[in-house]
Parts: structure tokens; sequence; C-alpha cells
């Protein structure tokens, strides 16, 4: 059996497997053989606390911690924990490894996207967290971290739900708030069967936590008919169902908007991906000023027929993210520039102005609920099939095959593994739906070229490099481990190229 190790870098998880001989019991030399480990029976079977912190901070103020990823050291590592700080008083602590954000597991995370999620939570976050030598026992040993968090929050504890709700001509919002009795400031919902409320996600007998951005926990029944009366014709309110919320309430966990799910939004940010055409991308990007005041990056005059328009971007929409990476701090220059070092792909995150404003009066983020066109268009055509790896295709012949990869949320949805002590790398999983899937990686393929450059013979740390600095994109030429193993006792050439073919691959490898 192999010892497991991770390294984590922008690129996502890269899993590095060291493969170690098996271990057989020689009588001769009996208990003393150093190898055998004699431990504490009550100890080999303990079972890991997992801690929540909940953290709450004041406009202006940090959370007062790290998160980084080290080299020889597995998972997400919280450090620089400032005494007296928020996330001290949460009871963080300096080597914590990270389970949970927000309700979500993130252990097998990219470490980009665990500090994007962070940051979209506003001023509350919940962080599930391990002690270090706690994560690294129960790693050794193989236990499941995620059953372990399931574990903690309960069985059949429910995420709550952020529902939208738009008047009926007829019968209104559809929806009723009865206090719950002996209990202030908590609520219980009744609907019209049929109505606005329960189309929109809303249950019979759900909790209300929230409604319009403030929460009811500190409101009389009468100061929340007032609010009802003075929503118009939508309301926006969060809630959930009577079991979780005890789940939830038992063990302190806050119920917020950053962990919900989202019902009926009249809004959603989207990431659009965009392949360039022969006149460029076909919008412009202007630095606009609004009624308000506040100066946004707007996307004008889509060209017909052009990758903006193909991708859905219309006229006004704001530019929120380029790659992944937040505009809000960005010059107009800057921006521009990280577009055009995107090469012939680049991914812009946008929305309406009207749903800037939709998210801004609830005060969430408006990349909360963002939704990934990319994601979309995979399930749309995957076949209702079971999640089992599709049968590869071969034609008998020991070719390699060039698989070019653009990174998602979760990164590029493959780990590597090696031999110890040894060059060479191979693909050791796959994430299901992935880049590395839909690209056509295999478990067991040896990869032979990272972006254009050859790695048969580098270690792993090396093509860890390569693959990091390709950014978001990755262009990989691997060839299955069985056709591999009979080309190096063949000593057949892998490719017979000249050079100006390989600048071409190079070229086709950066887009």
């Amino acid at each position: 059996m192999g010892k497991r190790h991770s390294m984590r870098s922008s690129t996502g998880l890269v899993e590095i497997i060291v493969l170690t001989e098996k271990f057989t019991f020689n009588p001769k030399e009996g208990i003393d053989n150093p190898v055998m480990v004699i431990t504490d029976d009550a100890d080999s079977v303990s079972t890991p606390s997992p801690r929540l912190c909940v953290l709450k901070r004041e406009e202006g103020e940090s959370y007062g911690f790290h998160l980084r990823v080290e080299r020889g050291v597995q998972g997400h590592v919280i450090r620089n924990v400032v005494s007296g700080g928020v996330a001290a008083r949460s009871g963080l602590q300096d080597g914590d490894r990270l389970l949970e954000v927000n309700n979500c597991y993130v252990d097998d995370v990219s470490h980009p996207e665990v500090a994007r999620k962070i940051k979209l939570s506003g001023h509350q976050l919940c962080l599930l967290v391990l002690d270090g030598e706690e994560y690294e026992r129960a790693v050794s040993r193989g236990q499941d971290l995620q059953g372990l968090a399931r574990v903690h929050k309960g069985e059949g504890c429910k995420p709550p739900r952020l529902c939208h709700i738009t008047r009926d001509p007829v019968s209104g919002l559809g929806i009723n708030f009865t206090p719950v009795e002996g209990e202030k400031g908590r609520f219980s919902v009744s609907l019209v069967t049929g109505g606005a409320a329960e189309k929109a996600g809303v249950c019979k007998g759900d909790r209300l936590v929230w409604m319009n951005g403030a929460t009811v926990s500190d409101l009389t029944h009468s100061a929340l008919s007032r609010m009802m009366k003075k929503c118009g014709n939508h309301i926006t309110i969060l809630v959930i169902d009577s079991e979780s919320e005890k789940n939830y309430m038992r063990e302190r966990m806050p119920i917020l908007p950053t962990i919900a799910v989202p019902h009926n939004l009249p809004y959603r940010a989207r990431k659009r991906n965009l392949v360039c055409g022969s006149e460029g991308y076909g919008f412009l990007l202007r630095l606009e000023k609004t009624p308000s005041g506040r100066t946004y990056h707007v996307l004008r005059e889509m060209d017909g027929g052009s990758p903006a328009q193909r991708a859905g971007i219309k006229d006004g929409e704001l530019l929120l993210e380029v790659n992944g990476e937040s505009v809000e701090s960005l010059k107009h220059e800057e921006i521009v520039d990280r577009v055009r070092l995107s090469g012939k792909q680049v991914s812009l995150t946008t929305i309406a102005l009207q749903g800037l404003d939709f998210y801004t009066k609830l005060g969430l983020s408006p990349l909360l609920f963002c939704v990934d066109d990319a994601d979309e268009k995979e399930k749309e055509s995957s076949p209702p099939t079971s999640a089992a790896e599709p049968q590869k295709e071969t034609d008998g012949s020991c070719k390699p095959r060039h698989c070019s990869l653009r990174k998602g949320p979760l990164g590029f949805g493959f780990n590597l593994g090696c031999v110890p002590q040894s060059p060479g790398t191979f693909v050791s999983q796959v994430a299901f739906g992935g880049p590395g899937q839909s690209a056509g990686l295999h478990v067991g393929d040896v990869v032979m070229e990272v972006n254009g450059q050859n790695v048969e013979d580098k270690y792993l740390e090396d093509v860890i490099m390569l693959v990091k600095e390709g950014g978001h994109f990755l262009s990989l030429e691997v060839m299955d481990k069985t056709d591999y193993s009979k080309l190096k006792q063949t000593d057949t050439p892998v490719r017979d190229t000249t050079d100006s073919e390989e600048d071409d691959s190079y070229e086709i490898s950066s887009l």
C-alpha cells in the first residue's frame, strides 16, 4: 500500500503517491522488527473531533489569520492567528486544518477556490477545522474526513434556502408568518397552496431566518408585519426546515445566506467562456459612472456573431471577474492586460446592473450564486449514466494523446503520482465531470509533455512547477501506461517532429 502525501498549488490538488514495499512478517526477526508499531487499541480507533469556529468581523476589520498550503504538509493550514483577533476569539488555532467553509467541504478543493469562498462570505464566516495532529493521524489511517464532517453536522441536516417571491396579482405573496410559541424572534411559515411563495421554493412549516437582508431573531411579530407591508411586489427570504434548524441550533451553527441553496433568484452572475475569433472577442470594455456615482467596468457594443455575443453577454453588463480574479480593485489598463495575456481563451464573469443592485440591497456578494456556463453545458451534454469512468478508446497503436485543459473552479480535475526517488509522472486520479476527464485523461496515463516541454525525465516537483507556470490553461501529452511500457521496451521514438511542429504544438497549448 502506498503512503499518500498532498501538495496544493494554484493549479488545484496535486497528489503524490509514493509506492513503498509491502511489509512481510519474518518470524525470525520477531516483534523487534522496526517496521512494526504497537499502538494502544483505544487510540487506534479514536474518532477525531472537528471544531466549529464562527467568525464575526466588523466593517474594515480582518479575520486575523492566514490560510496556507505548505510543502510537505497536507491540507489547508491555518497560520498566523492574531492574538485577541476575530479568529483567535472564535477558537481557531495555529496549525489547524480546514475541512469546511460555510458548510461546504473543501479539503479536496484547490487553495484559490477556498480563499475565494472565504472572501465571498462577507462579515460572518463558519469554519469547520481539525487539530493539525488529529488531521495527520486521520489521513494516515485513511479515515473519511468528509464523512467526519457530515457526522458533525448530523444526519439529514439540510441547507437553508434563499427564496425570491414575486407577488401574484390574485393571491399576493402567498405566505404568512406565525410566531413560534414561547420563543421570541422565531417564526413559522404558512403558505397559500400553489401560491407565489410555494412556487419560489418555500415549504409549509419552514422557519423564517432572514428577510430582505435583515435577520428576524430580534423582531416582534408586529415589526415583521410592517416589513412585509413595505416590501412591495417582491420579497427575498431565507428559510430552513424545522428539523435542520434544530441541528444548527444544537451545534451552535449560524444559518446564513452564504450557505443557502438559491431558489427563483431574479439575477445570477454568469461566468462566460470565450474563445478569441479572427477579430478578437467582439466587445468594448468601458469604465462608466452610474447615477449613484460609482464607476464600473462595462461591456458594450457586442459585434454580431462575435464570441462575446455567442457567449450570451448583453450590452451594458458589468464585469466582475477575469479568469476568476475579481476586477473590483483593478484599473482599466490592468484588466485589458489580463485579457490579452489569457491568449486565445478567457473567462469573464458578468452581471446586469440591476442584478448588482439586487445583491447590494441584500448585503450579499453578486458572486455568491454565480453560474458557470461551462458547467451547465457539461451537464446538458453528459449522458444520464452512472458516474463510472468512461471506457478508453484505443486504436492499438502506441501513440501519445494531446489533452488541452482549462482550469475550472476546482482546478484541472486530476491528480498526479510518482515513483519515489525516480523521474516520471503519471495520472493517479481523474475527477468525474472535471476538465481532466473532459480532455480525455485516464487514471494511469503517463505524462510525457507539459505545455510543449518533455517531462519524461523530470521529477514530480518540476512537473508541478511547469503546470503552475501555465496559469489557467494546460497542454498535456500523455500515453496509456501499457502502451508506454511497450514503447520503452521496443525503444520506438515517441515523436518524430520538426522544430516548427514543436513550436506549433506549444502555441496550441497556450490557447
